[in-house]
C-alpha cells in the first residue's frame, strides 16, 4: 500500500513516518521550497505531543530542538501576578514540554523522514485532489501534473485544499480577532523566572515572553484588530510594526516595551484563525489530519500536539483494520470528541485576551478564583495526560480523563 501526504509541516512528516511503521510507503508533497527552519515564531509542544512521538522514535529529536517549559505565569497590566498554570502531565516519567520554533520542528521532522527513506517533494503545490475511477487517490498539481496512490492524507493546514476537495461545502477557518507578532531579544534574560511563559493581559493587547537557556528572550504579541490584508503586511516595515507594538504596551507594567524596543521582529501581522466542527473528515481514500481537520487558536497550546496524535492514531487504525474506509472511520471515532473539545477551549482563551476595560476588572478577580479552584493540574489531565498506545488495539481507550 502507498500514500500521498499533502503538506510538509509537522503533521505531514509525522504521518509519513507513522505510516511507514504501519507498512505503508508514504510520499510527502510540500508546496514550498526547502527552508532552514528559522522562519516565524515560537510555540510550546506539550507532554501529550512529545509522548506521541515515542510511537515513531522521534521524541528525542523534538526535545533536542527546544528548551524546557514547565508553566504559564499570568500577569495583569498593573504587574500583579494572577495565577500560575503548570504545563506538566501527572503521569509517571512524562516528558517536560518544550518551546521551539514551529518551523524548526517541521524541518527536524522532514529531515528525519528523509533519513528513513521517505521521499519529500518540495515546490509541488496541489491544486485539488480526487478519487480516480479505479478508486485510488489522485493529487493534481498546479502545474497540471498528477500523482496517484492507494490513499491520500491532507496535512495541508487550516486553508486546506484537500478539505475542500473532500467536501465542497466544508467550513473555512474563522478569524478569531487577533493578529500575531513574534520576536527575540538577545541577552535580555537576566532576572526573568526561567522555564516559564510569562503572559501579560495588557490594556490594549496580550503579550508573552520566555527566557531561553542561552540568555535571550523570545516573545509574542496578540493584537485585537480587524483582519490585516497581505497588501498592508507587505507595505509596513519592521520598524513601523515595532513602534506600533511599543505604543500598544506603553501603559502596561512589565518588560514588553523594553523587549520589543531592543529585539527583532521575526513574525509580523499573522492573522489568527481557528477551525471547529468539520462535518466530513474523509471520503473514499482521502482523509484529513491536524489543522486541516481541526485547528485550535494558539491559546490552546495544542495545535501541533493534536496533529501528532492524529498521525499516530490514523496509522495505527490503518495497520489494524482490513480496509481503508473502516480505518478512517475508526480514526475519526477516536479523535473527533477530543479535538473539538480542545478547539472550544482555545476559543474561550482567545476571547479572554480582548475583554475591554470593565472586562479587565472582572477578569482579574475571576481568574484568581478559576486558577485556584477550577483550572488545575488535575483538571487539565484530560489534555496533557492523553497517550497513544502504538502496540495496543486502535479501539483501546487512549486518554486519561479528569
Amino acid at each position: 500500500m502507498d500514500a500521498l501526504i499533502v503538506g510538509g509541516g509537522i503533521a505531514g512528516p509525522v504521518t509519513a513516518m507513522a505510516l511507514q511503521r504501519a507498512g505503508v510507503d508514504a510520499r510527502i508533497l510540500e508546496s514550498h521550497p526547502p527552508d532552514d527552519g528559522e522562519a516565524g515564531s515560537y510555540f510550546t509542544l506539550t507532554a501529550n505531543g512529545l509522548a506521541a512521538l515515542d510511537a515513531i522514535d522521534a521524541r528525542g529529536l523534538a526535545e533536542a530542538g527546544g528548551f524546557p517549559t514547565r508553566r504559564n505565569v499570568l500577569w495583569n497590566d498593573a504587574g500583579r501576578r494572577l495565577a500560575t498554570l503548570p504545563l506538566d502531565s501527572r503521569l509517571p516519567d512524562s516528558p517536560v514540554a518544550r518551546t521551539m520554533k514551529r518551523s524548526r520542528l517541521a524541518r527536524i521532522l522532514r529531515d528525519e523522514a528523509v533519513r528513513r527513506g521517505i521521499r519529500v517533494e518540495y515546490g509541488r503545490p496541489v491544486a485539488s485532489v480526487a478519487v480516480a475511477p479505479d478508486g485510488r487517490a489522485a493529487a493534481v498539481f498546479e502545474d497540471s501534473g498528477r500523482a496517484e496512490a492507494d490513499l491520500l492524507v491532507g496535512a495541508d493546514g487550516i486553508h486546506s485544499v484537500v478539505r475542500h476537495s473532500i467536501d465542497k461545502t466544508a467550513p473555512v477557518g474563522r478569524y478569531v480577532g487577533l493578529t500575531n507578532f513574534g520576536g527575540i531579544t538577545p541577552g535580555a534574560a537576566a532576572g526573568i523566572e526561567p522555564e516559564a511563559w510569562h503572559l501579560i493581559f495588557g490594556r490594549r493587547a496580550f503579550f508573552g515572553y520566555q527566557a531561553t537557556p542561552a540568555g535571550d528572550v523570545v516573545w509574542f504579541a496578540n493584537v485585537p484588530e480587524p483582519l490585516i490584508s497581505p497588501e498592508k503586511r507587505t507595505a509596513t516595515s519592521e520598524v513601523a510594526w515595532r513602534m506600533r507594538l511599543i505604543e500598544l504596551f506603553r501603559a502596561d507594567a512589565g518588560p514588553a516595551v523594553a523587549l520589543i524596543d531592543g529585539g527583532r521582529l521575526e513574525l509580523a501581522a499573522d492573522n489568527t484563525h481557528d477551525l471547529g466542527h468539520v462535518p466530513i473528515w474523509h471520503r473514499g481514500p482521502l482523509v484529513l489530519v491536524g489543522d486541516a481537520a481541526h485547528a485550535p487558536a494558539p491559546t490552546s497550546g495544542q495545535g501541533a500536539s493534536m496533529a501528532i496524535e492524529d498521525a499516530i492514531v490514523l496509522a495505527r487504525a490503518i495497520r489494524d483494520r482490513d480496509s481503508i474506509p473502516t480505518a478512517f472511520a475508526e480514526y475519526e471515532r477516536l479523535r473527533r470528541d477530543r479535538v473539538e473539545r480542545i478547539v472550544a477551549w482555545g476559543a474561550r482563551g482567545s476571547s479572554d485576551k480582548i475583554p475591554g476595560r470593565f472586562g479587565r476588572l472582572t477578569r482579574d478577580v475571576v481568574m484568581r478564583l478559576v486558577f485556584r479552584f477550577l483550572v488545575t493540574e488535575k483538571s487539565l489531565g484530560w489534555m496533557y495526560d492523553y497517550r497513544v498506545d502504538w502496540d495496543g488495539s486502535s479501539t483501546q481507550a487512549t486518554a486519561s480523563a479528569a
